[in-house]
């Protein structure tokens, strides 16, 4: 299947697009240029692409353009403003990107003659959060408190309602929790921090040590994408999906931080970092229990073993290892699982 993905250029676009050609997909990608250092430009991923086109997705004609002619099998839309504190400073950047960006995709893969599939994703911050104990369900009324939660809500009910109204390919939205993994260099990200900290041997400074995320591999979390994707292209699997990990993975961010840090070695340190900060939800977790009964789908890493595999990655990149590399032997390492 020739699969097309925006937002390819980022970090989990990068991990996809090694996963998806390991499952031996054709893949074309639509995104800004990467940012400084980021996995798309060190792992050399251009190559493996058939179409690799630059552009903001809030231009719908050129992104209409594109679709048409790459005309892919199935898209898979990443592309978006996913920073908390970047939404604070840009929201109209943030809800214009979010939200007409996608509208712009939606009007565009209509276009697209002999689409089998379509996946927009979101996140876990768009349910209405209530800083309830049990993860969220995809029943769960949406919501959002600060301008990329908000933003995000609006898309996923955009896309819903487009579904609906406009049928079209077999299509769905895709829900996840925090993503891990190596090659992370977006700011305000807690894993990408404390690893940028530790390599220089310098104290990491933690924002809210005690709120509690669902951590989840990388992998995993692009491997709910993929069985998607094949429900779909068999004609199943319309609605909405919440891929997150189990509820071992529901940990705070000092137990995070705690765990990387011993994993890295000595030197490896952090602390609270003083003054006051944008509001962001103090507790959040899914129920992912829907995609394995009806998809097949489970997380193959524990929490201990998805922070290992980030730290181990920034470690031995750190050390001078091929990016490339080891990013493609956690691929296959990861598939091999059981």
């Amino acid at each position: 299947m020739h699969v097309l993905v925006t937002g390819h250029t980022g970090f989990k676009g990068a991990w996809l697009i090694l996963l998806l050609r390991a499952l031996g997909h054709e893949v074309s990608g639509i995104a800004l240029d990467p940012e400084p250092g980021a996995l798309f430009t060190t792992a050399h991923l251009q190559a493996d692409l058939k179409h690799d086109v630059r552009l903001d997705i809030r231009d719908a004609v050129a992104l209409r353009e594109s679709c048409e002619r790459i005309a892919p099998d199935a898209i898979m839309h990443m592309a978006a403003q996913p920073l908390v504190r970047r939404s604070y400073a840009e929201p109209r950047l943030t809800v214009e990107t979010n939200v007409m960006g996608t509208l712009n995709l939606l009007e565009a893969a209509g276009a697209v003659a002999n689409l089998r599939a379509l996946i927009v994703i979101t996140t876990d911050k768009v349910y209405r959060n209530v800083n309830q104990v049990a993860g969220y369900r995809e029943q769960d009324p949406l919501g959002g408190d600060d301008p990329y939660s908000a933003s995000k809500a609006m898309a996923d009910l955009l896309s819903t309602m487009w579904f609906r109204c406009y049928p079209g390919a077999p299509a769905a939205v895709a829900r996840a929790g925090n993503v891990i993994g190596g090659g992370d260099v977006c700011q305000d990200r807690l894993l990408p921090d404390l690893m940028q900290a530790f390599a220089a041997q310098r104290v990491a400074a933690i924002r809210y040590p005690q709120a509690v995320r669902p951590w989840q591999h990388v992998l995993d979390c692009l491997s709910g994408y993929c069985v998607l994707l094949d429900a779909l292209a068999g004609g199943r699997g319309m609605g909405s999906w919440n891929f997150g990990p189990d509820e071992g993975s529901f940990q705070t961010v000092a137990t995070v931080a705690d765990l990387a840090a011993s994993l890295w070695g000595p030197g490896a340190a952090w602390a609270a970092e003083s003054g006051t900060h944008p509001h962001e939800a103090n507790l959040l977790a899914l129920d992912a229990a829907a995609a394995t009964r009806e998809l097949g789908w489970q997380p193959r890493l524990s929490f201990e073993q998805a922070v290992t595999w980030t730290v181990d990655w920034y470690r031995a990149a750190a050390q001078g290892g091929d990016p490339r590399t080891l990013a493609s032997d956690q691929v296959r390492a990861y598939l091999a699982l059981s």
